[in-house]
């Protein structure tokens, strides 16, 4: 990083981040959204694309403190940080404050591709398959999941709130529907056996969480709330 902060890049930076010294709401860029990993891993190895795309999503309407949401804030190119016009503590702020990257000692160059590839797989994505996808190592390809996944969870913390509402049901074809054989190997009483228990959570207004459980976790399914909502 030290390296790219160094002579054409320095006035680059200066000259499109720093439009105005005075207020950050007068700089606009439009960043470049990355289509595949391949992309995504060649775009953010350059430190000038993950301060475009940062600053044009966090600030699309021009870069403000943080703290006092004030628009008069001054560029400071050689750390690119910024600074608040208004005194108060935490007046120098940079693209990471007051995110889950904060306090993370990972560059952006390998934290955004892992966001983008995070929130672009469908089918979730695992630790394991960062490391191999990014070439870190599981431990840190783990801390950059974990810090992603926080960043997707709602205001408070993951958990619902507000009035919940908690049903469970049985899962699975009417036994009539099956083959002999598979009722044989499947079906051994009456009712819901054979069939998949699924619970699930709803808050009212807001999102609903369900979860396939065992006939254990059944005769417990009090935790569930618990772990959903943070209380009974």
């Amino acid at each position: 990083m030290e390296d790219a902060l160094s002579g054409p890049y320095l006035i680059w930076v200066k000259n499109i981040l720093d439009g105005s010294t005075v207020s950050g709401c007068d700089w606009f860029m439009d960043a470049k959204s990355p289509s595949s990993l391949k992309e995504a891993i060649s775009y953010f190895a350059e430190p000038a694309n993950c301060v475009a795309y940062l600053v044009a999503k966090r600030w699309p309407s021009g870069i403000t403190c943080p703290v006092c949401v004030n628009t008069r804030v001054t560029f400071d190119a050689k750390s690119i940080r910024w600074q608040c016009s208004s005194h108060h503590p935490r007046r120098k702020f940079s693209l990471k404050t007051g995110t889950v990257l904060e306090d993370s000692p990972i560059g952006l160059d390998e934290s955004l591709p892992v966001i983008w590839l995070v929130t672009n797989c469908k089918n979730g994505v695992s630790s394991w398959e960062i490391h191999r996808a990014t070439g870190v190592t599981q431990k840190t390809a783990w801390f950059m999941l974990q810090r992603a996944r926080l960043a997707l969870q709602g205001k408070n913390g993951g958990k619902l709130s507000g009035k919940i509402e908690a049903d469970e049901s049985f899962i699975g074809g009417k036994a009539r529907n099956k083959h002999a054989w598979k009722r044989a190997e499947k079906i051994h009483g009456r009712g819901p056996e054979g069939k998949a228990i699924v619970a699930a959570v709803l808050e009212r207004g807001g999102q609903i969480r369900a979860k396939a459980l065992s006939g254990q976790e059944l005769r417990t399914s009090g935790s569930l709330l618990v772990s959903r909502n943070g209380r009974l």
